[in-house]
C-alpha cells in the first residue's frame, strides 16, 4: 500500500519501490481493493524480495517487518538508512481494518514527503 501512496502523492521526492523479506509472491486482492476504493492505481504493483541490489539502490529503507532494523535486514549493510514504522500487517483481516492501515500509510508517507521537501528546500544551491 505504501508504494501506492508514495506513488500518487509524493512521486516529487520519493521514488518507492515495495519489497519484503519474506514476500508473498502476489499482491493481496484486500490490499488492491483498498487502494481502489481510495482511488489509489495498482497497476505496476507486486510482490519482490528485499535484495542486495535494491538495498544498495535505496536512499532510505522503510521497514515495517515489526522487527528491529538490524534484525529484519542483518545481512545488508548500512542500518543508518532504515527508518523503522511500527504498523501492523493487515494481511488475513477485514477490510475495516485494512482501511485503517491505509489510513495510517497515507499519514506516514504523507509527513515523510513534507520532511523530504523541506530538506531539499533547505539545501544549499550547488555552484555550477
Amino acid at each position: 500500500m505504501a508504494e501506492a501512496i508514495a506513488r500518487r502523492d509524493a512521486a516529487d521526492v520519493i521514488s518507492p519501490s515495495s519489497a519484503g523479506i519474506s514476500p508473498l509472491g502476489f499482491v493481496v486482492e484486500d490490499t488492491k481493493a483498498t487502494l481502489e476504493r481510495n482511488g489509489y492505481s495498482t497497476e505496476g504493483l507486486h510482490s519482490k524480495a528485499a535484495d542486495a541490489e535494491l538495498w544498495n539502490a535505496a536512499h532510505l529503507v522503510i521497514n515495517m517487518t515489526g522487527r528491529p532494523k538490524n534484525y529484519a535486514f542483518y545481512s545488508l549493510p548500512d542500518h543508518a538508512k532504515v527508518e523503522d514504522w511500527q504498523v501492523s500487517d493487515p494481511y488475513g483481516a477485514d477490510s475495516a481494518f485494512y482501511q485503517k492501515i491505509f489510513e495510517e500509510l497515507q499519514r506516514r508517507v504523507g509527513a515523510l514527503a513534507d520532511r523530504l521537501r523541506l530538506a531539499v528546500r533547505d539545501q544549499p544551491a550547488k555552484a555550477t
